[in-house]
């Protein structure tokens, strides 16, 4: 493939470290056999002077999610797990999920769904479960229950929260990945974090992927930063807990861009890299194809929290979901082919997969609220540098 234009990368990047885009950010690239682009430029605070660098550790929230769906397609493969399993089979504290009908004054109303959530719907984000952040009714269940940070809900909130649809009826946001986590969990009996690094992390030589960042990685860690009412950037009010209550296998992972290329180069190749599979060609396969089954995807996805989140409005592309990440169905002009896997990560962290090309990339910084009006105007300029030589 060739090489994307390094200079005009580098200088629309460091111009959004420079003008307050971002206060710091890490890109890459890479095809199906190596990177063709790695850059870093920034700083990890605002008010420090350390520079962001290639080594830099990132928060991943979302993107996580493609990494625990892999943990679960190789539960799969093994014969340990069904696509069409009821959760409820591993986990039996699902099958007390009530779905969230409205409320009565305080109290929520609350009915049993009409059918029992499976594997493909944790893995579609069809189950009926949703997020706080996004759900101003679940939002609200949250805190008649006490609830003071959705970013640190705990186990018990997990296990408790209602549902908020029924299940395989519409796609709906929410804490599918984390009860994924919980059923590999079950059946590993491994913790979400020792699974993942004993087949996934190390056979893929990502040495700085980790659910538990030790001190020396903390170090390197970019600061979370928010926006300021004058638009500016500041250090966020919000903490990531040092010791999370539970492993969440939604927004747990924190990593580097290098590492987070090796995983999706992986997928680029068919669930190989450097000698070492991680997923069968024929999972990847079915991973990359729509498994909707007719549930609708929202026009837009809402925000019930503005701090953490702006609303994001679909592409009007037609679209899909694969096992762990948005498909898009047909090409992105100029730019993405059809059967492109793509998610995102709360603190304006973008990746996407184009296994038609043969390109992933990335684009890594820690900015809240996410789908920032200045970061995502960047975030498009790097993608379109890196297709004007494709």
């Amino acid at each position: 493939m060739p090489e994307p234009d390094a200079g005009a990368i580098d200088g629309l990047l460091a111009a959004a470290a420079e003008d307050g885009t971002l206060p710091g950010v890490i890109a890459v690239a890479g095809d199906r056999e190596g990177t063709l682009y790695e850059g870093a430029f920034g700083r990890l605070s605002v008010t420090g002077e350390e520079l962001v660098r290639a080594d830099t550790m990132l928060a991943i929230a979302s993107m996580t999610k493609a990494i625990t769906s892999v943990a679960a397609l190789q539960l799969i493969e093994q014969g340990r797990l069904e696509l069409e399993q009821p959760v409820a089979s591993v986990l039996p504290a699902f099958a007390q999920l009530q779905v969230l009908d409205g409320f009565d004054g305080d109290t929520p109303r609350l009915r049993a769904p009409a059918g029992q959530a499976t594997i493909r719907q944790l893995l579609t984000h069809t189950s009926g479960l949703g997020y706080t952040f996004t759900n101003a009714g679940l939002l609200r269940c949250y805190e008649l229950r006490g609830g003071a940070d959705p970013l640190t809900i705990t186990r018990a909130d997990l296990y408790e929260l209602p549902l908020v649809g029924d299940p395989g009826v519409r796609w709906e946001y929410g804490t599918s990945t984390d009860w994924l986590g919980q059923v590999i969990e079950a059946l590993s009996g491994q913790d979400l974090g020792a699974y993942c690094a004993q087949h996934i992390f190390a056979p893929l030589s990502m040495t700085d992927t980790t659910f538990r960042p030790s001190e020396e990685q903390r170090q390197r860690l970019m600061t979370l930063h928010a926006r300021d009412s004058d638009g500016g950037l500041m250090h966020s009010a919000i903490e990531l807990p040092a010791e999370p209550e539970y492993l969440s296998g939604g927004h747990g992972a924190y990593s580097t861009a290098g590492d987070y290329l090796r995983f999706m180069r992986a997928l680029l190749r068919d669930g190989e890299l450097d000698g070492r599979r991680i997923l069968r060609a024929e999972t990847v396969r079915l991973a990359f194809s729509d498994h909707l089954r007719g549930a609708v995807l929202p026009e837009v996805l809402p925000s019930a929290m503005p701090e953490l989140t702006n609303e994001v409005p679909t592409l009007a592309l037609r679209q899909g979901w694969g096992l762990g990440l948005r498909l898009l169905e047909e090409d992105l002009p100029g730019m993405r082919r059809a059967g492109t896997g793509d998610w995102a990560g709360l603190f304006n962290c973008y990746y996407w997969i184009d296994r038609a090309t043969g390109l992933a990339a990335a684009f890594l910084t820690q900015v809240l609220p996410f789908f920032d009006a200045r970061i995502v105007p960047a975030m498009l300029a790097f993608n379109a540098a890196l297709f004007s030589s494709v």
